[in-house]
């Protein structure tokens, strides 16, 4: 095995187990797949990445799906529309750049976790106030969005998913990771259509990094059903802080 695969697939491991849990994989997997293989085009790498993401958050939705309820209704519309967008999300990436959208980023990242570390309760439990109406116009809105952003950027859908069924709909970290997995099995798969059809993905790294990919996710999202939401929100705040720092280097230090 040469050193190449085994740097990528600890780091497939590493980004399926932390995603699995509260998103935010790609911080791990991403960069870590630009520097490898870093003499093919930007383009081929992400499109190498989301065969194992989907391997990782396919499994994590299943285990998820067994032990937490879903609402299926509602998931299969944002699914949908995630999945067109962030089709065209992919296809953008090759026109425009995203390093504009990072300062953005950065600082709605900074406010979330200040946020989710100052409110010791969010999270913690299920609450509901909105109509159904306002609840499905508001999955279809951010479906739309996440949808392109993962799609065209990536890192850190995973993490916005969960803060929006927590923020939005009231879910608690439990819930909103299972729901935030199957809409990241839909992001992954509408970009892997456009960029399987581009001929971006290079599948003799991308097959053994989704099995290690899979196999992070399957203990991670076991750990998580296991420790529960105070466990989940620790852990995701540990993630958000990561995207900050990945985000900031990025901006601020990165020539």
């Amino acid at each position: 095995m040469s050193q190449e695969i085994i740097i990528l697939c600890a780091a497939a491991f590493a980004a399926g187990f932390i995603d699995s849990i509260v998103g935010g994989g790609g911080l791990v997997q991403t960069p870590v797949v630009l520097v490898t293989l870093r003499q093919h085009p930007l383009a081929t790498l992400l499109g190498t990445t989301k065969i194992p993401s989907i391997f990782g958050a396919g499994i994590a939705a299943f285990q998820y799906s067994v032990k937490v309820k879903l609402n299926w209704r509602l998931l299969a519309t944002m699914c949908s529309i995630a999945l067109t967008a962030a089709y065209a999300g992919s296809r953008t990436v090759a026109l425009v750049s995203n390093s504009f959208m990072k300062p953005v980023i950065f600082c709605v990242l900074i406010a979330v976790a200040i946020y989710t570390y100052t409110k010791k309760d969010f999270g913690l439990a299920v609450t509901t106030s909105l109509s159904r109406k306002r609840e499905l116009i508001y999955s279809l809105l951010f479906a739309l969005a996440i949808g392109f952003y993962d799609g065209f950027i990536g890192p850190g859908a995973g993490s916005f998913m969960v803060l929006f069924f927590i923020s939005v709909l009231g879910f608690d970290f439990l819930k909103a990771s299972a729901h935030s997995k199957l809409l990241n099995v839909s992001t992954n798969l509408g970009s892997i259509i456009y960029f399987s059809g581009s001929g971006h993905i290079l599948y003799q790294y991308a097959i053994p990094m989704a099995i290690f990919n899979f196999c992070g996710s399957l203990l991670g999202s076991r750990l998580a059903i296991l420790k529960g939401n105070k466990f989940i929100r620790i852990f995701f705040l540990i993630v958000v802080a990561g995207t900050i720092i990945r985000f900031g280097y990025d901006i601020f230090l990165k020539k």
